[in-house]
């Protein structure tokens, strides 16, 4: 049987991409617990086609 939780898959998007105006996107999949964090993620992860980290933002 599979684990009842808390823990929901959500989208993370490159910011600085989105305005650049470059075309692409750069996104990432991970999960997170909507009870220990209920606002949307913020993360720094790497950007291959800016080739840079840049902060990645949740989208809906």
């Amino acid at each position: 049987m599979a684990k009842k939780g808390n823990r929901v898959q959500v989208i993370l998007e490159c910011t600085e991409h989105k305005n650049s105006g470059m075309p692409g996107t750069s996104r990432y999949i991970t999960t997170k617990s909507k009870k220990n964090t209920p606002d949307r993620l913020e993360l720094k992860k790497f950007n291959p086609i800016l080739k840079k980290m840049t902060v990645h933002k949740e989208i809906k």
